[in-house]
């Protein structure tokens, strides 16, 4: 691992309370380029090359993201303003000039491929800026120390950190964003710009962090406590989705549920003002909720769900159906409080799908224990269900634990597999008409993809025109995990018309773009390099003066 020529460089922000940059030396793993051969025109065209080499914003810059929906919208506002800047963002990552690595730290895994991808860029003498969960998690990680790294809260300086590592510096950026009454926010600002991954979806994070303290979870030590985003830049930002050509928003957050809890609002009031500015021809799909606080607000909750512009599509992750297991994981509520809700929730509102996700072998976890999360799934016939095998996350409560043999947490997690594939919850539907909206190209890149009220995945023939309309199809066949339908004829030509969406890779929020060349002049140079540029000129012109004055007529 490449180390830093000064290893006593501490945190931004545990250095300087203005937020002004800290420069260590420049990265040694940063190797000047083997200079070969050359003749006049190669030696023209590189001087050419080198001119612009260092101006700020006109690098290439490779964006890649892991994890979950939360850090995909972190890094689609890292992209929007670094191209709002006039960098170019890539998908070349070789050719790239710097790579922005935003991981996730959720399971090891995850974390290995994360790490893998700094040693490969390392190995490829890349500028290198980390950000996400690991660096914000482990900022004493001394294999981390001497890469540039940007805080999940400070993704509003990512332009400042990439500024400062393309010119050899290592540069660290953490520390929590404060609301006018000092506590801590949902995060940078709602209005930057942003590259959405998909131009039809808006991914809008409405907290961060949590109030719980689960024993396995790493996520907590970088999210934190929970801090919320005031309804009214929520809908601000909703607003202005749609005008953009939004068609669907994805509500995230670590707990949907616990949001406004630390500003004396709850999630059915924000839902409420969400539902009164989505257009007709969109949709809105809830987050990923704990049991403990929505339980709080199932009646509010149901009325939203049963919205006609709201997927009837509610993540209630249960991780265990042991109450033993559930109590040494610190949930915060029982196998009951889950059926419970689960119970009501299908009551009040129809075809609701349940997500779940189940977690196997974990420390604690007996055969018994085991046993009675097959019979949870076996119960609900949950129609999405994910399925982890423990990962000991380093600095958590469950890593002192005393571990299941890894053979054994495998053939959990193949035994719950097997009772997930047994049964189908789809089949039902073969032969009904329905609403879907269209979203995505499946990948096979024959189909695309659409979803209807209870966010069933919908697979439909490619249709000039059809991507982003809600249409109705004839459902004529069933997957395990999707409906195959076809377009009810005349449903296109009938369809709602809304703006169109951003062209792929535009910037949301941002004003038209010069030209390339242009676009490196006003972003880069118009802030610092153009009263040294006209002193430059005013020099020349008169040494220039000089000179022609000092020469004699002939």
């Amino acid at each position: 691992m490449a180390k830093c020529a000064d290893q006593s460089v501490n945190d931004i922000e545990d250095l300087l309370g203005n937020g002004d940059v800290v420069r260590s030396a420049p990265k040694r793993h940063i190797l000047p380029k083997k200079i070969a051969p050359r003749n006049a025109k190669t030696e023209q065209k590189e001087r050419s090359a080198d001119s612009s080499s260092n101006i700020p914003g006109v690098q290439s810059i490779y964006v890649k993201t892991w994890g979950c929906s939360h850090n995909n919208s972190d890094g689609e506002y890292m992209s929007g303003q670094l191209a709002a800047f006039g960098y170019h963002i890539t998908e070349d990552a070789m050719n790239a000039d710097l790579w922005l690595l935003n991981s996730c730290t959720v399971k090891g895994p995850s974390e290995d491929t994360f790490r893998n991808a700094i040693s490969s860029g390392q190995s490829l003498n890349k500028h290198l800026v980390i950000a996400g969960c690991v660096p914000q998690g482990h900022r004493d990680d001394t294999s981390l120390r001497s890469i540039s790294a940007v805080g999940v809260q400070q993704i509003d300086r990512v332009v400042e950190v990439v500024e400062e590592t393309l010119k050899g510096h290592t540069v660290r950026l953490f520390g929590n964003k404060k609301n006018e009454e000092g506590q801590k926010s949902g995060g940078a600002a709602l209005d930057l710009p942003k590259i959405r991954k998909n131009p039809l979806i808006e991914i809008l994070a409405v907290n961060t962090g949590c109030l719980n303290q689960c024993t396995y979870c790493k996520t907590k030590h970088a999210r934190g406590e929970l801090g919320s985003y005031p309804p009214a830049q929520l809908v601000a930002r909703a607003k202005q989705a749609f005008t953009e050509g939004v068609r669907e928003i994805w509500l995230t957050s670590e707990d949907l549920g616990a949001y406004g809890h630390d500003i004396d609002i709850r999630i059915p009031d924000l839902l409420h003002q969400l539902v009164e500015v989505i257009p007709e021809g969109a949709m809105m799909r809830l987050g990923m909720t704990n049991p403990p606080y929505i339980l709080e607000h199932m009646e509010e909750v149901a009325k939203i769900l049963n919205h006609p512009r709201v997927y009837s599509f509610l993540h209630i992750p249960v991780q265990a159906g042991s109450d033993a297991v559930l109590e040494a994981m610190r949930r915060e509520y029982t196998r009951a409080d889950f059926e419970q809700l689960v119970d009501y929730l299908k009551e009040k509102v129809p075809r609701l799908t349940v997500a779940t996700d189940l977690i196997c072998g974990f420390p604690t976890e007996t055969e018994e224990d085991f046993k009675e999360s097959i019979a949870l799934v076996e119960k609900y016939k949950f129609p999405s269900l994910f399925i982890n095998q423990f990962y000991p996350r380093p600095g958590t409560p469950a890593a002192r634990m005393k571990r299941i043999p890894t053979q054994e947490v495998k053939n959990r997690s193949r035994a719950v597999s097997q009772v997930f594939q047994s049964y189908r919850t789809y089949d039902h539907q073969v032969g009904e008409r329905q609403w879907v909206l269209v979203t995505e190209i499946a990948h096979d890149k024959k189909h695309l993809v659409a979803h209807n009220k209870s966010y069933d995945q919908v697979l439909l023939e490619d249709v000039p025109g059809l991507m982003g309309k809600y249409v109705q199809v004839d459902i004529t066949s069933a997957g395990k995990h999707y409906l195959m339908a076809k377009l009810v004829p005349g449903s296109l030509e009938n369809a709602v018309r809304l703006p169109e969406p951003l062209p792929q890779g535009a910037v949301s929020g941002a004003p038209v773009q010069p030209p390339r060349k242009a676009q490196a002049f006003s972003h880069g140079w118009n802030r610092r390099y153009i009263p040294s540029v006209l002193l430059v000129l005013f020099l020349a012109i008169v040494i220039r003066s000089c000179q022609l004055i000092q020469v004699p007529h002939t």
